[in-house]
Parts: structure tokens; C-alpha cells; sequence
């Protein structure tokens, strides 16, 4: 199994803010912060001079970055002592460990989302993903025995995780004492939630905050219109530049696809970083990307993954029964083509 060397996880369609001319319009003035978090970065461009006392750009970038600390000091599992990786270490079953609010509110959202796609979205599936070498083991060259793909499958499921959410203490416990809890597929999505939050409470109405891809807008952007965002199209891909325009007026937009981080095997097969949780291997089907507006990152977020996991034929179906917004990139014998729901559509407009 060939590996490639380190790739950063972008989106598949890469989202871009596209500037628009408004000539003869008075613009306003337009701060941008960025910085890094979650093994990425973020940008955040706001409005403020509607303010009466305008809060200090740098003041608001310390409330940014102390809220997304948070994040990651509760669900990063890159931090051995962090709420996950303490969940995840714990070797007790049924035995509740209480934890964060706003992790218990993440982890309820990812597994509403798993029933919402027929369990596409399984944020248990970390020992597959471990086992087939897209984990923090680069060293993986070959693909696992039958036998060691049915031992992790084993501890997966989200039947493995119990939550409780009664009066002032959520918690979390296991029926497996290997379960392995991972946010990462919905976790970006919330961070960028939490921030359009802390702007909120600083009283910035007009603002577009993007965490590796995943964005929220609300309000209007310098020029007085509503944020718009550019989804790479195939020729963009194959080096065209043509963009499909999505406003966001107070929406979100989150981007999963495979076509940046995946294993070429020894019969030539292109295999996905992306586990399918029902037949426990990586990816192997036409959809390259798919694109998913919704009210909030958090689900938009968890629903590009899951949504991606399902592959274009069901989860356009599932868009449709839905009423989803989605853009789909497919491989087809030419190269690509694209397909959108009819929720998509209507953005459009």
C-alpha cells in the first residue's frame, strides 16, 4: 500500500470568500484575524463601525482564541489530557465520566447525525481508521488482516457510547473498554459556531468566520451585501476556474470529499481516509466532494461526512427526502460532473 507524504486535510472543494464590486457603494470598514487551532487555521472578517464603542481587534481575537482553546481542552484528541482522550483512555464500562456541556451538546449533535444518515456518520470508527494507517501511525504499509479489521470493528458503533444529559452534569460512559471516541469530523463545524458566538456577544452582527474550510456568515461584508462564498467546480480541479456562488445570509457551508488525502493499494484501487463504517474499509466510490449548507457549522460540518460516507446515488436521496441543501463533485469516465439538491438550488436564486 502506497502512502503519500503528509498532505494538510482541506476540503475537498476548497470555500473561498469572493470580494464583490460594488461600484459607487460606500463600503465599511472590514477587520480580519486569523491564527491557527485544530491543526488548521481560521480567518474571521468582521464589521464593527455600527458599534458605539467598538471592541479592539485585538481584544476580540484573545476572546477567539480563548474560546477555541476551550474547544480543543475539551475534544482534541491530540491532547493527552484533554475530556476525549480522557474518555478515550478510560478502561471502565458504564462507568459515567462527566463532561463539558458543550462536549455532551457536540457528541449528542454527531449522534443525531448518525441515525439522520443510516450511520454513515460514526464517530467511533477511530480504531478502523487507525488500523488502515491514516491515523498518528504513518508507518502502516499494509492492509489488515479480516481478523484485525473485525477486532477494532469490534469496540465501534455508537451503541458503544452512552450519554446522559439529565439536570446540570452531562456524562459520557462505554460498553467497550477500547471505544474510541473521535469529533474530528463535526468538531471544526463547532468551533466556528462557538466563535460567530463570542462575536455575537460582543455585539459584531456582520461577520464570516472559516475554520479549515468550514464557514458561518451572517450579516452583510464590507460592501454592504451578503457573504458569498466560491465552490471549486471540476475544472477547478482539473486547473479551470470557474466557481459556483452560494450567499450566506446567517448560513453555513462545510465541505468532506477524498481527493486530497487517500492510499493508492497494491491492485491500483484509490482508497479514501474516510472509513465506511458498515463495511469497515476506506471509501471507494465516484464521489469526490460534496458540498452541505446549513443553519449552523456544527451540522454542516457532520452531515459533509456523513453525507460523503453514503456516496452521490443515496445521499442525494437523502438530501432530497430531507430537504438538504448539497452540491455534489462526481468522477465520471470524463473527468467530473456535478449534481445539486433542490434546496442547493434555491440558494442559487
Amino acid at each position: 500500500m502506497h502512502l503519500p507524504s503528509a498532505i494538510p486535510a482541506l476540503a475537498a472543494a476548497l470555500a473561498l470568500t469572493l470580494p464583490l464590486g460594488a461600484c459607487g457603494k460606500k463600503t465599511s470598514e472590514q477587520t480580519v484575524l486569523q491564527g491557527e487551532t485544530m491543526g488548521t487555521t481560521y480567518t474571521v472578517k468582521y464589521l464593527s463601525d455600527d458599534l458605539p464603542n467598538p471592541p479592539a481587534p485585538e481584544a476580540v481575537k484573545k476572546q477567539i482564541d480563548g474560546a477555541l482553546e476551550e474547544v480543543n481542552r475539551q475534544m482534541s484528541t491530540y491532547r493527552e489530557n484533554s475530556e476525549i482522550s480522557r474518555f478515550n483512555q478510560m478502561r471502565e464500562t458504564r462507568k459515567p465520566m462527566p463532561v463539558s456541556a458543550d462536549f455532551a451538546a457536540v457528541t449528542a449533535e454527531a449522534l443525531r447525525l448518525n441515525r439522520l444518515t443510516q450511520g454513515a456518520l460514526d464517530v467511533t470508527v477511530g480504531p478502523l481508521v487507525n488500523l488502515w494507517g491514516f491515523g498518528p501511525n504513518k508507518e502502516i504499509t499494509r492492509e489488515p488482516t479480516q481478523a484485525e479489521i473485525d477486532k477494532a470493528a469490534a469496540q465501534t458503533g455508537t451503541d458503544k457510547i452512552i450519554l446522559t444529559q439529565n439536570g446540570k452534569q452531562a456524562a459520557l460512559a462505554k460498553t467497550q473498554p477500547e471505544t474510541y471516541l473521535d469529533l474530528s469530523s463535526i468538531a471544526k463545524g463547532f468551533g466556528v459556531d462557538k466563535v460567530a458566538g463570542e462575536l455575537e456577544k460582543l455585539g459584531i452582527q456582520n461577520y464570516l468566520v472559516e475554520i479549515g474550510g468550514e464557514l458561518h456568515g451572517k450579516g452583510r461584508n464590507a460592501q454592504g451585501e451578503p457573504w458569498r462564498i466560491g465552490i471549486e467546480q471540476p475544472n477547478i480541479v482539473q486547473g479551470g476556474n470557474t466557481q459556483i456562488v452560494v450567499p450566506l445570509d446567517n448560513r453555513s457551508l462545510a465541505t468532506s470529499g477524498d481527493y486530497r488525502i487517500f492510499h493508492v493499494d497494491p491492485q491500483g484501487r484509490r482508497l479514501s481516509h474516510i472509513i465506511d463504517p458498515k463495511t469497515r474499509r476506506p471509501l471507494s466510490h465516484r464521489l469526490a466532494s460534496i458540498s452541505v449548507v446549513a443553519d449552523n457549522a456544527t451540522t454542516a460540518d457532520g452531515l459533509s461526512t456523513g453525507l460523503f460516507v453514503l456516496g452521490e446515488t443515496e445521499a442525494l436521496k437523502l438530501a432530497e427526502q430531507q430537504n438538504l441543501a448539497v452540491f455534489l463533485i462526481i468522477r465520471d469516465q470524463n473527468g467530473y460532473h456535478t449534481e445539486m439538491s433542490g434546496a442547493f438550488k434555491k440558494l442559487l436564486h
